[in-house]
């Protein structure tokens, strides 16, 4: 087994029990939020991440920095829920931790993620346009849509549901006729 899919087993077992915790307490929605924003914190911070990655700083020390840079931003849940990963030190995978919530909190509300790679900024129009689509073809309550802006791409977009891929770019038709004509 691929060292990803053993810390994939490592993490289900805390982002599910985050889950039962916020259900309980009736803040999911918040604890979402919050995890967003410790997400978003940690990747623009890479100095942080190696702070946490790095075995040699102590228990202590990464608590005293999780408690400053945290304590007001965060539900106590989410607080307590991160001194926990590094009583336990795992905390160096709270990336990891994060995205199978995440991913069980869109199962828990029939959620679909959809990533859209496009070469243009979309209008709030159209976004509503697609996600009323892909709510339509998924039989889904709701759409969480991620975009990524891709400037190689020659017009349309490219829409990526699970492991299913809608490539309406016209990047992707030629690609595709390419294909076609050369097995011709």
């Amino acid at each position: 087994m691929s060292n990803q899919g053993v810390m994939s087993k490592v993490a289900m077992p805390y982002a599910e029990a985050l889950i039962e915790s916020a259900r309980d307490s009736a803040i999911l929605d918040q604890i979402n939020q919050d995890l967003s924003l410790v997400s978003n914190i940690l990747k623009k911070s890479e100095e942080l991440k190696i702070f946490f990655d790095n075995p040699s700083i102590t228990v202590e020390i990464k608590k005293n920095v999780v408690n400053k840079v945290f304590s007001n931003q965060v539900h106590d849940i989410v607080l307590k829920f991160l001194l926990v990963l590094i009583d336990r030190r795992r905390i160096s995978v709270l990336d990891l931790i994060i995205n199978k919530y995440l991913d069980l909190v869109y199962q828990l509300e029939s959620t679909v993620v959809a990533e859209i790679s496009t070469p243009i900024v979309l209008t709030d129009v159209q976004e509503t346009e697609l996600i009323n689509k892909i709510k339509h073809m998924s039989c889904s309550k709701t759409v969480k849509l991620v975009t990524k802006l891709n400037p190689d791409l020659i017009a349309g977009f490219i829409v990526k549901i699970g492991s299913k891929t809608i490539d309406t770019s016209l990047q992707g038709k030629l690609i595709h006729m390419t294909t076609y004509l050369n097995s011709a």
